[in-house]
């Protein structure tokens, strides 16, 4: 079937511009990529590429014609077999009437109900009824999962500062350089820009790299690369070339650490289109994320938390455990009231809710799990259950994660909330030093149990 080629924007903002040249002539066979025409606009000249082969059937618009408008067709391409007699075309000037009929504004059509579908919530068991649990900290599940994505993929290999020779900065790689080598466990300088663009570059290439920063804190100084290189190629090459590849190490505070070693940045990447986010709370949640993670062929950036590597839960004992992204956990059921959280987060919710109990409201938990993708359909129907909604993060309190929760929820459940829903976030200062001032500065437990008492009123 003939093809038309229109004419393309060069920019964003681009309407019209000059097909300065043709490079091509009626009866060339061209393949996708050739060069087909030089248009010029007021700002450039740019060379036009072909997307598809086939042969130059009819070129529609002479070279040197000025004015010529965006996605108006310039040429025509036929495909094997097809004769350019067969071609009608319609030029741009002709479509003009037709444009000025449309102006006439139509009758406003009667508002119908929303038939949209209620949300249903996603959350159901990981693993099999019966599955034999093994105790395991989040540093061994992390471990274990890089571990054995290496041993099913040789594409894959681990980079960063410290993670061969000093088995990791906080033990995650403790001896995967002893298996795998220094081909595929590999010390890199203290240079994080360079050691990820190097990263990014071998995603390009076919392999499956996975990052390591020490902090995600260092992760500034690569951030061009993690957003402008990983993030957007996939995209802006039209889908030819993709960044399969990992970002990962402890984001958020620890412990007197200072400032610029206690941001959480969950809301920064989580507003990246091109990026994958995950924040996982337990171990088995880190291991199946970590695991799916590795196998997507985006980029995905993999926040940790230094407090909850120690931090010991049942893994399911599995040949093969993965969680799926955009699916979240309910960990406790509830009737009163929704907390929802992920990463550290949880470990306040969870803690409110056993407090909660004590005084007769029962909350539901929800752990996101992942923020891009997000299983928005769990925590609504959640709260059209619950009618109450709280979140939890550590994070600062200004172009939160939990703002955004919160808007969708008032936009999507409006009529089914009793009150409105509150944000428990850390504090909107840089994180002080000082051990006291830094525990005022970080979200409580307590903070999560007077939101919810004000949104029961109780």
């Amino acid at each position: 079937m003939a093809t038309e080629i229109l004419m393309p924007a060069l920019s964003p903002t681009m309407e019209e511009g000059t097909l300065a040249k043709w490079l091509v002539k009626e009866g060339d066979t061209v393949a996708s990529g050739d060069i087909l025409a030089e248009i010029e606009t007021d700002k450039a000249t740019m060379e036009f590429e072909a997307v598809d082969e086939g042969t130059i059937g009819k070129i529609i618009v002479a070279e040197g014609t000025e004015g010529v408008k965006v996605n108006s067709p310039i040429a025509v391409l036929l495909e094997e077999g097809e004769s350019a007699d067969d071609v009608t075309t319609t030029p741009a000037a002709e479509s003009q009437p037709a444009k000025e009929e449309a102006a006439t504004p139509a009758p406003a059509a009667a508002r119908v109900a929303d038939e949209t579908p209620a949300p249903q919530s996603n959350a159901s068991p990981d693993w099999p009824e019966g599955t034999e649990m093994v105790q395991q900290t989040v540093r061994e599940a992390l471990r274990d999962a890089m571990s054995e994505e290496m041993r099913r993929d040789d594409t894959v290999f681990v980079m960063g500062e410290e993670v061969a020779e000093y088995n990791g900065a906080y033990k995650i790689t403790q001896g995967m350089l002893d298996e795998f080598g220094d081909k595929r466990v590999i010390d890199t300088p203290i240079t994080e820009h360079g050691f990820t663009g190097i990263g990014v570059g071998a995603a390009f290439g076919g392999l499956k790299p996975i990052v390591e920063f020490m902090t995600f804190n260092f992760a500034m100084q690569a951030i061009d690369q993690i957003i402008n290189s990983a993030a957007k190629t996939l995209y802006m090459s039209g889908g030819q070339m993709g960044a399969p590849m990992v970002f990962r190490g402890p984001n958020g505070a620890a412990a007197r650490v200072g400032a610029q070693h206690s941001q959480d940045y969950a809301a920064w990447y989580a507003s990246i289109p091109g990026l994958k986010v995950v924040m996982p709370y337990s171990a088995a949640d880190a291991k199946g994320l970590m695991k799916t993670a590795i196998r997507d062929p985006n980029p995905v950036i993999f926040l940790e938390n230094e407090i909850l590597y120690g931090k010991s839960f049942d893994v399911p004992k599995l040949d093969d455990f993965t969680v799926p992204f955009g699916k979240a956990k309910i960990w406790r059921e509830g009737s009163d009231v929704t907390l929802v959280s992920w990463g550290i987060g949880m470990t306040y919710a969870l803690e409110a809710a056993e407090k909660l109990a004590a005084d007769g409201i029962e909350a539901e938990v929800v752990d996101l799990r992942t923020l891009r993708p997000v299983d928005y359909d769990t925590v609504l129907a959640s709260v059209m259950k619950t009618n109450r909604c709280v979140l939890v993060e550590e994070g600062f309190p200004v172009a939160s994660f939990s703002d955004h929760m919160a808007s969708t929820i008032m936009q999507r459940a409006f009529d089914y909330l009793d009150a409105p829903v509150i944000t428990c976030t850390g504090k909107d200062v840089p994180m002080p030093y000082a051990a006291n001032l830094e525990k005022l500065a970080l979200v409580t437990t307590d903070e999560v149990v007077e939101a919810v008492s004000k949104v029961t009123y109780k």
